[in-house]
């Protein structure tokens, strides 16, 4: 995967040799990450983010796993995932090309409550994965033009005008702001076991410790993890590191340093693992 200019980017020539990416982050609005690629083989692993992924499909076709579904985002549509929801990603065809939000639950209630004119408990809620709103698709591809950081022709002014807008219309249209969304951990055992790992992100687990404390033997704790949460221990204990070093990484901290504080085996560890989470390495989601 090739991290290179907004411009090189959608040359033909270049794309068709394989997947290529450009991340960068404006940070005035909560740390807000951005994403331009166009992925032929990359497949995202099953995880989660603290922030919300939004994203609009140029070109080409994403599947991706949601809410125990395979979702498809042809191009024109948005697709949408709140914060703490397991997904994945890839191309479904012959690859897909699209421009990606990150944005944090704050902004998202702070732009809810804008919307609605009065106190929210919580960030707005989406019941659809897959959005189909061409006025929204182009909005959502308009801001993402201005908020380029290569791009000096767009203003502060133009691209907080730009970005309220699309998210004013994106929660107006599309949020539900009353109904809770689903609680995906109702068994106590499993919640235990989770908790626990929450905690010790950093630490090696044992399985059999943890079936134990979930009260299950080892083959039934797996399914049963694996069916309330969507990942199987290992693999919510990778998104748990996941998302830890991803907030390390934006406060500046070196790869090495995040990865031995992370629990990764050793910096090698961290770059396979972020990629197949971010599509980004550690190194240029540092350097955003």
């Amino acid at each position: 995967m090739t991290v290179i200019t907004p411009e090189v980017s959608l040359d033909p020539e270049l794309v068709g040799a394989g997947d290529v990416t450009h991340f960068w982050r404006v940070p005035r609005y909560r740390g807000l990450d951005c994403l331009r690629a166009t992925f032929r083989r990359h497949a995202y692993a099953r995880h989660s983010h603290d922030t919300y992924a939004i994203a609009a499909v140029l070109a080409g076709c994403e599947t991706f796993f949601h809410r125990g579904e395979q979702h498809y985002a042809p191009a024109g549509s948005v697709a949408v995932v709140c914060p703490d929801e397991i997904h994945d990603g890839e191309p479904y065809g012959g690859g897909f090309e699209y421009r990606t939000f990150y944005p944090s639950p704050e902004l998202m209630q702070e732009i809810a409550e804008d919307v609605t004119g009065r106190a929210l408990s919580r960030p707005p809620w989406f019941p659809r994965s897959v959005i189909n709103d061409p006025e929204l698709f182009q909005a959502q591809v308009r801001l993402h033009a201005c908020l380029c950081q290569d791009e000096s022709w767009s203003s502060e002014m133009e691209q907080d005008t730009r970005l309220i807008d699309f998210l004013g219309r994106l929660i107006a249209r599309w949020a539900d702001l009353d109904a809770l969304p689903t609680l995906r951990y109702g068994s106590k055992g499993i919640l235990r076991v989770r908790d626990y790992l929450d905690i010790h992100m950093s630490e090696e687990a044992d399985l059999a410790d943890l079936a134990t404390m979930a009260g299950l033997s080892r083959s039934h704790f797996i399914r049963a993890f694996a069916k309330e949460t969507g990942l199987t221990p290992h693999a919510y204990l990778l998104d748990r590191r996941f998302r830890a070093a991803t907030k390390l990484l934006s406060q500046g901290q070196a790869p090495g340093d995040v990865a031995a504080a992370c629990g990764f085996f050793d910096q090698s560890h961290l770059n396979r693992v972020f990629k197949a989470r971010m599509g980004v390495t550690p190194g240029a989601y540092r350097a955003a």
